[in-house]
């Protein structure tokens, strides 16, 4: 392992013992981006470096104020974090400069973490597929002609390639747990309401986004998601429990009954390799002495894909109604949500939110008999770079920007929480990854599941990309 993929564990001990300062990290990091960035474009708005080192020395010189004091991070660039160039991919907010952080971005500065600047996302977070006009595209690490998913692409491509240990996602469509597959790490969307969005806009009658940690183990994720979580005051639909994990003592030890929807009965087209690979990372579970076994689709695939495309424009087209009246400035899939959001009726909704509401009392029952159900974190492998979205999948069309990731549809109508965890690799050396789910408030049991398999896998350090070595030309490999 080289020591850009250190723990943030085994990094932030040694920062607190004095073993490591926050000076010589911050080196570390900044060196790190020089080498790695130019390759795969992952970090944007990459602060001044005179100023981040002061930052860091005074890191060194004040007293511990949180766990993750003098830890460089780089923040999703659909956050706010004041002073730093809050752009969504958009040339709309291109020169935009928030004077104020976002509350996760608060909640980790608060923790002694030191925002060197941002990662890339796709315009506005739409589709899975990280590209926008401001910043451009940001290349897969495992073969930079190939996308690294979205839209917390650039999150997932600074922690496989070791520019950053820890990072935040954020997760409506897949947002973390498809960039998390396609990128060789892991992320985890928490239980709806157990990290808090920004108190602003609409508090009621949108949940269907997360934040959430990604990292390159599940215990790192437990460090960061231990920063995140907690009610805040303001928001009315915040849980009040605490952090669901703050640390795993010991991975998951109890034996899980674990059920495997594949294709959800071939209602989801797949690539050829996809669910052989998931196959065989779902034997690493058996070989831990869980129950793993095949299982039916306990839904209509399109029931829950009705919902969602309506309970997603209707979010989305909130999000963007500030822009109705320059549509010709956002990209197709915003202007298409846009659309769609604001011209559907009250009845249209409420019917949406029931087929929502019955496949609720299904996934209930369901998850009376298991403990966990898996998925694939994605249909395809990640494609080319320079295609907006998959047109079709194994012949078949897809008929949106977004149906490519209907896979993960089941767990974000329902905010259930879902761990990304890498499952291997097919035969172009690509990455694909799983997303194992559980019910509302099994977030720790899932984090220990998720640790026991990755002491037993260790994808991420077995097969780091071999990106140091790599030009703009050239493809990456298993290392």
């Amino acid at each position: 392992m080289t020591q850009s993929l250190s723990t943030a564990r085994d990094i932030l001990q040694d920062l607190s013992a004095g073993r490591r300062t926050a000076v010589s990290l911050m080196e570390e990091t900044l060196a790190r981006i020089d080498v790695v960035n130019p390759v795969v474009n992952a970090i944007v708005s990459l602060r001044n470096r005179d100023e981040l080192m002061q930052e860091a020395a005074a890191a060194d010189r004040a007293k511990t104020c949180g766990p993750l004091h003098g830890l460089p991070i780089a923040v999703k660039d659909l956050a706010n974090v004041a002073g730093v160039p809050s752009t969504q991919g958009s040339p709309l907010l291109a020169d935009f400069v928030p004077h104020q952080d976002d509350l996760m971005v608060a909640r980790l500065r608060a923790a002694g973490a030191l925002i060197i600047g941002k990662t890339n996302v796709p315009e506005f977070g739409l589709g899975s597929h990280t590209f926008n006009p401001v910043h451009g595209a940001t290349a897969n690490p495992y073969d930079v002609t190939r996308s690294c998913g979205g839209s917390s692409g650039g999150a997932a491509v600074a922690l496989a390639t070791g520019m950053v240990a820890l990072a935040d996602g954020s997760d409506m469509m897949g947002s973390l747990r498809n960039p998390a597959g396609w990128c060789n790490v892991y992320g985890f969307r928490p239980s709806w309401g157990l990290v808090p969005s920004d108190p602003r806009g609409d508090l009621f009658m949108h949940p269907l986004s997360t934040n959430g940690p990604m990292a390159r183990s599940p215990e790192d994720l437990a460090i960061l998601l231990d920063v995140m979580t907690g009610p805040d005051r303001r928001q009315p639909l915040s849980t009040a429990t605490g952090a669901a994990v703050p640390a795993i003592p010991s991975p998951q030890s109890r034996p899980m009954r674990i059920g495997w929807l594949g294709d959800w009965g071939g209602a989801y087209p797949m690539e050829p390799g996809i669910l052989d690979t998931c196959a065989e990372a779902l034997r690493s579970l058996a070989d831990l002495g869980h129950e793993v076994e095949a299982i039916a689709p306990p839904y209509a695939a399109d029931r829950i894909w009705q919902s969602w495309i309506t309970l997603r424009s209707f979010a989305v087209a909130a999000g963007l109604r500030v822009f109705a009246g320059q549509t010709d400035r956002l990209k197709s899939s915003a202007q298409w949500e846009l659309e769609r959001g604001l011209a559907l009726s009250g009845r249209e909704i409420q019917a949406a939110s029931d087929l929502r509401s019955d496949w609720q009392r299904v996934a209930s029952r369901l998850f009376q008999n298991y403990d966990a159900l898996v998925l694939p974190t994605a249909q395809c492998w990640p494609f080319d770079l320079e295609v907006d979205h998959p047109a079709q999948i194994n012949g078949i069309a897809m008929d949106s920007y977004h149906r490519w990731m209907e896979v993960v549809t089941p767990v974000s109508l329902l905010g259930l929480p879902s761990l990304a965890v890498p499952a291997g690799f097919g035969d172009t050396g690509l990455p694909i990854g799983m997303q194992i789910f559980a019910a509302h408030g099994q977030d720790r049991d899932l984090l220990a599941l998720g640790q026991q398999y990755h002491l037993a896998t260790q994808w991420p350090h077995r097969h780091p990309p071999n990106l140091p070595t790599m030009s703009k030309n050239q493809s990456g490999s298993c290392a």
